[in-house]
Order: structure tokens, then C-alpha cells, then sequence
């Protein structure tokens, strides 16, 4: 199987990913299910290896960017 992100979709992925496994209230919704970790630690691995913006100084200024682009693509849909 393959699934398609834009850049934007992406970086802003990786980011909330990132973010939230490892806190309380979303490890015990995906602990519900537990086989559901072993796509999520793929997806996130797999994001965190191939996203070179990751590591540029600018990055919080470039996740700021894509979250606006798809909020607003969002808003127009």
C-alpha cells in the first residue's frame, strides 16, 4: 500500500506525530488498540527519515507556513 502526502501534509504529520505519542491521553486512546502502534511507529519513522526540513533552522517557521497553506486549502474546500 501507498499513501501520497503532499510536503505540506507531511511536515505537518510528522509534526503532531511527533508531538503526541508519548502523552497520557493519546497513548491511552491508541492502547484501546494496541496493533494500531505498529502502523503509527511506521508511519512516524518513516516520516521522521525522509523529512529533511526537520532539521533546518528555520523549521518552525516552515511548519508554521504548511499549517496555514492546509488550514486555508481547508477553509476553501
Amino acid at each position: 500500500m501507498t499513501i501520497r502526502l503532499s510536503p505540506d501534509q507531511a511536515l505537518v504529520l510528522s509534526d503532531w506525530l511527533d508531538r503526541m505519542i508519548g502523552t497520557a491521553e493519546f497513548d491511552s486512546l491508541v492502547d484501546q488498540d494496541r496493533a494500531v502502534w505498529s502502523p503509527l511507529y511506521l508511519i512516524a519513522g518513516s516520516l521522521e527519515t525522509s523529512l529533511a526540513e526537520v532539521f533546518l533552522p528555520d523549521y518552525t517557521e516552515r511548519l508554521n507556513a504548511a499549517r496555514e497553506r492546509l488550514t486555508g486549502a481547508l477553509d476553501q474546500g
